[in-house]
């Protein structure tokens, strides 16, 4: 089992939701953690709150859906902490339209940034791992890279994309000591998926859900850190989806 102590891992949406959560997961666990994320404010705020119980945290803005942003991302990691032992592309969004109004810059923006932004994410860091002899990539997949969900087809097709590219990429480099793994979360309580902002199409999610509840970003974040620690797990995507895929 690996140890997460003294690892250096990059987080990417590490501002809030599942992202923030696993950042505080992977830093009770004593690895050394890279906050990415877009909204600088967020990112420097969570960064501050950090560092009053962890020293080795530190925040890089970077929008995952430009090369150029990612490579500046993994270059800072490794002139900060020397290596790069574990990365989580977890950065993602979302637009809801019906598919006859979806505009070319609707499902472009969102492929950048769930799909591209994974493997510039898993480029560079196979770059560092490869130095290394060996590391860990975890991809942030949905229950809708499984299943469909009208008015959702540029996040059905990005997250579906994302499982594939976790399978290949973990044959391609399973003989190099890298890990390659994905964690798909079905719906998660947050600041904008909540009963007081959905109202009734807020309990038709539940129903959606055989365990009764959503789930909540601690539970996801629980999964990662399996998915970081486990040696023998490789090109699999995890659901953590209080059933909703088993339906």
């Amino acid at each position: 089992m690996t140890n997460l102590q003294n690892k250096v891992a990059i987080i990417t949406g590490g501002a809030s939701g599942i992202g923030l959560a696993t950042v505080k997961a992977f830093l009770e666990r004593g690895a050394k953690v890279v906050i990415a994320d877009y909204n600088e404010e967020s990112g420097k705020g969570v960064e501050e709150q950090f560092k009053e119980t962890y020293e080795n945290v530190l925040f890089v803005r970077t929008d995952v859906g430009d090369e150029q942003s990612v490579e500046n991302l993994v270059k800072t990691t490794v002139d900060s902490f020397g290596q790069l032992d574990i990365i989580f592309n977890n950065a993602g969004i979302g637009i809801q339209k019906p598919t006859h109004e979806l505009t070319d810059e609707d499902y472009k923006k969102v492929i950048a940034v769930n799909q591209d932004g994974v493997f510039y994410g898993i480029k560079y860091a196979l770059r560092e791992m490869i130095k290394t002899n060996g590391g860990v990539i975890i991809n942030t997949s949905s229950i809708l890279g499984a299943v469909g969900e009208p008015t959702s087809i540029p996040y059905t097709a990005s997250k579906g994309a994302v499982n594939q590219i976790t399978k290949s990429v973990a044959l391609e480099y399973a003989d190099r000591n890298i890990r390659v793994n994905a964690v798909a979360p079905g719906f998660i309580e947050s600041g904008l998926v909540n009963k007081e902002k959905l109202g009734e199409f807020y309990d038709g999610l539940i129903a959606k859900h055989p365990i009764g509840r959503l789930g909540n970003p601690e539970e996801i974040a629980h999964a990662v850190v399996f998915l970081a620690e486990n040696d023998f797990v490789t090109g699999t995507t995890v659901y953590v989806d209080g059933g909703y895929t088993a339906i």
